[in-house]
């Protein structure tokens, strides 16, 4: 499974695309355990953010939908799980041009979230 490319617009970012595109690609969240462990805790990273919602869920893919604080916006967030040691993801806004780096900020936190509850889960 490929998760969907960026459009062109500075309001998208994605582990799947070319390393080269310095605009939208982020590095995958790495992790030494199985896929079921990494997508339980992203599952539960994002139910206790209240900002986020979960639409769909699959064996190895879920999609969060994210509200914009203050403004009637909403932001599709992607993980794809089927790759061993990497959970891959996609983060873009529905509407607009630009973001001011909102969805990068984003997975850049929700990757640090990530990897202290796996730190923290691995230690007990």
């Amino acid at each position: 499974m490929k998760l969907p490319p960026c459009p062109n617009s500075r309001n998208c970012v994605s582990t799947m695309g070319s390393p080269d595109d310095k605009q939208h690609y982020m590095d995958p969240i790495a992790f030494d355990g199985e896929p079921e462990e990494a997508k339980s805790i992203m599952r539960s990273l994002l139910k206790n953010d209240p900002l986020a919602e979960i639409e769909q869920e699959d064996v190895d893919y879920m999609k969060a939908v994210y509200k914009v604080k203050l403004l009637p916006f909403k932001d599709d967030v992607e993980f794809y799980f089927g790759q061993q040691g990497f959970v891959h993801f996609r983060s873009a806004s529905r509407v607009g041009y630009s973001d001011l780096g909102k969805n990068r900020k984003r997975m850049k936190a929700l990757k640090e979230q990530f990897r202290e509850e796996y730190k923290r889960q691995a230690a007990t």
